[in-house]
């Protein structure tokens, strides 16, 4: 019996989980499974990333274990984004024009960092801080830089800060909300915070909307913010917040959220029967889970499923054959 083909678009954290729990159900011989992956290389700890500055390398972020696509038989493409769905002919076509059937297709595409609409947003000298690549390329920059500014005051903000730190940069956190933290913390508990981060040399600038960001005078950076005051800096980091990549499944005509992300049930599947979606793509009960856990939660769930449809299909042939 054909075995059946799995494809899993993004090996993220969240995508690596759904692979290990699949594969831990089910063998080589039951399922043919195909990863994609835009990024250079498998999957590796985000949450980790700030540690990249502190001397971690990518291996040691790396969340893989060791020949694990070899040894489950797993085909890997790295460097190769998916650009289209074709649902009804149940293929993915990826941006080395190859097109890959599948019986059961998982979205783990993640999300990417927003960027506001600010004037100048796009200066040379400004970026984001998501990958491993856009590290190497913040380390590089702050080779020749003497000020950092983190636009983003939430918990990716602070720990995008602490990298400007460790680089040896004068860093600047720069937040809209009256605190930082604003989500997750009272008032009382954004000033002990702040009192925190300030201890560790950041200068803290809250309430402050940025209204374009120009050439400086003295830094290369000049950001002009609603209230008339300024901020010169020589790079720019933004950490303001994540949306899903959902746009794969908009494409493909899958149901989405309102505000963005690809809308699932409790078995993590989509409004097609044979696509699921896992992590901060996935919008389940009209929320998006922006951390690992429910993530992880998301990937066990998925897999579950899949295994359990693995099976069934497998039954359904050997009733089948049997007549």
């Amino acid at each position: 019996m054909a075995k059946t083909r799995i494809v899993c678009v993004g090996n993220g954290m969240v995508g690596q989980r759904f692979l290990e729990k699949l594969t831990g159900r089910m063998s080589s011989e039951e399922i043919d499974l195909t990863v994609f992956c835009e990024e250079p290389r498998a999957a590796y700890d985000r949450v980790q990333l700030t540690s990249f500055f502190a001397g971690k390398s990518a291996v040691d972020l790396s969340v893989v274990p060791e020949r694990f696509f070899e040894d489950q038989a797993i085909t890997l493409r790295l460097n190769d984004r998916v650009m289209e769905i074709d649902r009804k002919r149940k293929v993915v076509r990826s941006s080395r024009y190859r097109e890959v059937p599948y019986d059961k297709l998982v979205l783990a595409t993640g999300s990417y960092p927003f960027v506001p609409p600010i004037p100048g947003r796009d200066r040379r000298g400004c970026y984001v801080y998501r990958s491993i690549e856009d590290l190497e390329v913040i380390r590089a920059a702050s080779k020749r830089a003497r000020v950092g500014t983190v636009i983003g005051g939430g918990l990716l903000g602070l720990e995008a800060a602490k990298a400007l730190t460790d680089l040896g940069l004068e860093t600047h956190v720069v937040e809209f909300a009256p605190r930082l933290m604003a989500v997750q913390l009272d008032d009382t508990g954004g000033r002990v915070l702040r009192r925190k981060i300030e201890a560790l040399g950041v200068f803290v600038h809250t309430g402050k909307n940025t209204k374009e960001i120009v050439a400086g005078s003295e830094r290369s950076h000049r950001m002009v913010f609603a209230d008339g005051t300024a901020l010169e800096t020589d790079i720019i980091v933004y950490s303001a917040g994540i949306r899903p990549h959902d746009e794969l499944a908009r494409a493909a005509k899958l149901a989405v959220g309102e505000r963005g992300g690809i809308v699932i049930d409790d078995h993590c599947l989509t409004s097609d029967p044979d696509i699921y979606a896992v992590g901060e793509c996935a919008l389940w009960t009209g929320r998006i889970y922006g951390l690992v856990a429910p993530g992880y939660q998301m990937a066990e769930v998925a897999a579950r499923h899949v295994a359990g449809e693995v099976a069934r299909r497998h039954l359904g042939h050997l009733v089948a054959g049997r007549h």
